[in-house]
């Protein structure tokens, strides 16, 4: 089976659940998404229902094409959505792929709920699909995130200048980071067993 096959499957732990998008998530995601502060380094600008269902349903489009695998979030403690995390740029031939499309409501940032999220789907990554890299980009202004990565042990590999046009009309600079296989023992420790690392939201 291809890897946005095989991925389309639930993945949780004991902080949170991770299962494919469907279209009964629109309105559990919506109560949640429409905060200015989530979309500030996004690709996409969510300001008023339309944009949502528009956001929404691009979502459900790439999941049902295969182009990526969108996962909405369930924070565990409260049960409620929390937001959602995607694989992406799926390159099964060169065992490679990029996790992003990320972003959290409000109430969720900060408490460890990103951190397990990216667990889950790097751990799914390399130990069930066979990845060799995995990839993430981010907004070079994004500082936060950029420290984020580089705390879980993402090697920064460079800048793509001018990489896509932003809303407003910015055009973004895209830093890339990744962690390899071979490097992935050491992020999962780093993940699972230091209280204080905490991944924040990374925008694609």
């Amino acid at each position: 089976m291809s890897w946005a096959v095989t991925a389309h499957q639930v993945l949780e732990n004991d902080h949170v659940r991770l299962q494919p998008i469907s279209e009964s998530d629109r309105e559990p995601v919506h109560a949640i998404a429409m905060d200015a502060e989530i979309w500030r380094y996004f690709v996409t600008l969510v300001e008023t229902r339309a944009d949502f269902d528009d956001f929404f349903d691009a979502c459900l489009d790439d999941d049902h094409a295969g182009r990526r695998v969108v996962y909405v979030i369930t924070d565990k403690a409260t049960g409620r959505v929390a937001g959602s995390m995607s694989f992406g740029n799926l390159s099964e031939s060169d065992a490679r792929l990029e996790i992003g499309w990320s972003w959290l409501g409000r109430e969720f940032r900060g408490a460890g709920r990103n951190r397990w999220a990216k667990f889950l789907l790097l751990e799914h990554a390399f130990e069930e699909l066979g990845a060799r890299r995995v990839e993430f980009k981010t907004d070079v202004l994004n500082v936060r995130a950029r420290s984020a990565l580089r705390n879980i042990g993402a090697v920064e590999e460079g800048t793509l200048r001018s990489f896509n046009v932003m809303p407003g009309g910015r055009r973004r600079d895209a830093v890339y980071y990744s962690i390899l296989a071979a490097e992935w023992p050491r992020v999962r420790e780093v993940l699972s067993t230091r209280p204080k690392v905490e991944s924040a939201v990374l925008p694609a």
